[in-house]
């Protein structure tokens, strides 16, 4: 398959090999940063990411790639689509808020959350403590709300959002999908990219 790349490969001298290596590395280096450079600025830990399922339809398909920010200011409101993640859960979900409840900061929250980590106080724009907020979710294709996935919480805390779905491009994350439904072709394609970085000429 990669008979005549494997040729040229071996007619390259070592310092050229190293030197697209070290431009293969760059362009990787490059993505981290903008990919952590977006995550600062939404204040996500993922400003991007791709439907794995069709419980959102018809808003959302599987496959859709979505934007999200994060706000820490920012209280939800019932209707807003989140992407929430819970702690020891591997994929994020993407869910419309169903509920929600504003609780002054001076309670505590985990008496409603079974959490056993306190969260987090944030403030307003005029320096006063934010109430905390307690969400409950739901696939706008499912028939019941989220509380079976929250594995034993009673409601979902800001903490567990990842953020707030901003805008979304159709069917753009089959990419994505195809490589983690296959591994093979992720492996393949990420070592086809590297040959080819290698073997390239100035």
């Amino acid at each position: 398959m990669f008979t005549e790349e494997l040729k040229a490969f071996r007619r390259l001298g070592f310092r050229h090999v190293l030197l697209q290596v070290l431009n293969f590395a760059s362009v990787i280096a490059s993505g981290l940063m903008i990919w952590k450079g977006l995550g600062v600025i939404t204040n996500s830990e993922s400003p991007i990411v791709v439907v794995l399922s069709g419980s959102m339809e018809p808003a959302f398909y599987r496959g859709d790639l979505l934007f999200l920010t994060n706000p820490s200011s920012e209280q939800y409101k019932t209707g807003d689509i989140t992407v929430y993640k819970i702690p020891g859960a591997d994929i994020p979900i993407v869910h419309r808020v169903l509920e929600t409840h504003d609780v002054p900061p001076r309670i505590d929250i985990r008496q409603y959350t079974k959490s056993t980590a306190r969260s987090k106080a944030t403030t307003n724009t005029d320096g006063s403590e934010q109430d905390n907020q307690l969400l409950l979710t739901k696939g706008d294709n499912n028939y019941v709300d989220d509380i079976e996935l929250y594995q034993g919480l009673e409601w979902l805390e800001k903490k567990h959002i990842v953020g707030k779905v901003r805008g979304f491009l159709p069917y753009v994350g089959y990419v994505t999908i195809a490589m983690n439904d296959f591994p093979q072709l992720k492996y393949a394609l990420l070592g086809g990219l590297g040959l080819l970085a290698l073997i390239q000429r100035e």
